[in-house]
């Protein structure tokens, strides 16, 4: 893990990334707050139904709803997951490596451990937004604030499964651009689409398309649904993807592990 945390706190563009994503975290979710449920709760029929339902960004909901609004920036970090696995392929240092006396198994766990450390520093800067989040709606009342806390391993588990989707197509296709372009076009307009059509056509199918497997572990805010009944319904619903993700985390690294066998240096 030391060398490749080396390699990490080298990288500029790490660096740049890290900052974006610890402004957008507390920005995105303060906007949501203010200009999304605010909105909603004075509004005159909107604010009657939400007044009835907890506070999502008050303990123990805030971890849910801050993991959920936090979710939608994995592309982020996904750069430069992408950037670290091509360089490796454009920069020939994966040949230095084994040259160093590596064993191909050795450099796949140095690309997965990339992917942790990542996700670790992306999970502590999301723990740290729902505190801060939570405990001022809360009125400085931290007597539940750890009962939401299995979202923070909810969501590590959620981006550790993204982003290693996001390193396979990296390690498939060498190229930084075009593996960036394959990832953002499938994570924006692609798999959203598919999901909507799995609904309408094919019994909700979608739900087991790769980057909605994880994508359930979090579910919506509760003020997104309304009905109380509804809302335990979903989040019951999304416990069986914890283990549909484990499946897809290890046919994702199985796969990697097997072409890195297989593939000529």
């Amino acid at each position: 893990m030391r060398t490749e945390w080396l390699k990490i706190k080298k990288y500029p563009a790490f660096w740049w990334m890290l900052g974006i994503v610890s402004l957008s975290y507390p920005g995105m979710n303060y906007a949501i707050y203010v200009n999304g449920y605010k909105d909603q709760l004075n509004d005159k029929n909107m604010g009657l139904i939400l007044a009835m339902l907890p506070n999502p960004f008050t303990f123990p909901d805030a971890w849910q709803t801050v993991a959920f609004i936090s979710s939608l920036f994995v592309f982020l970090p996904a750069i430069v997951v992408i950037m670290f696995i091509t360089n490796e392929y454009s920069y020939k240092t994966n040949r230095q490596n084994i040259i160093d006396g590596w064993s191909r198994n050795d450099f796949m766990m140095s690309k997965m451990i990339d992917v942790i450390i990542i996700t670790m520093i992306i999970t502590i800067l999301y723990a740290i937004t729902a505190f801060i989040i939570g405990n001022i709606n809360s009125g400085g009342t931290t007597g539940s604030a750890w009962e939401g806390t299995r979202y923070i391993g909810l969501f590590f588990l959620q981006q550790f499964s993204q982003l290693s989707l996001a390193l396979l197509i990296a390690f498939l296709v060498r190229k930084a651009f075009i593996a960036l372009g394959i990832f953002l076009f499938y994570y924006f307009p692609l798999e959203p689409l598919l999901v909507q059509l799995g609904k309408k056509y094919a019994n909700g199918y979608g739900e087991y398309l790769p980057l909605e497997i994880s994508d359930r572990l979090i579910p919506f805010p509760r003020w997104f649904i309304k009905d109380e009944n509804e809302w335990k319904v979903v989040v019951a619903q999304s416990n069986i993807h914890i283990l549909y993700t484990f499946i897809l985390l290890a046919v994702t690294w199985g796969i990697c592990f097997r072409v890195n066998k297989k593939r000529d240096l």
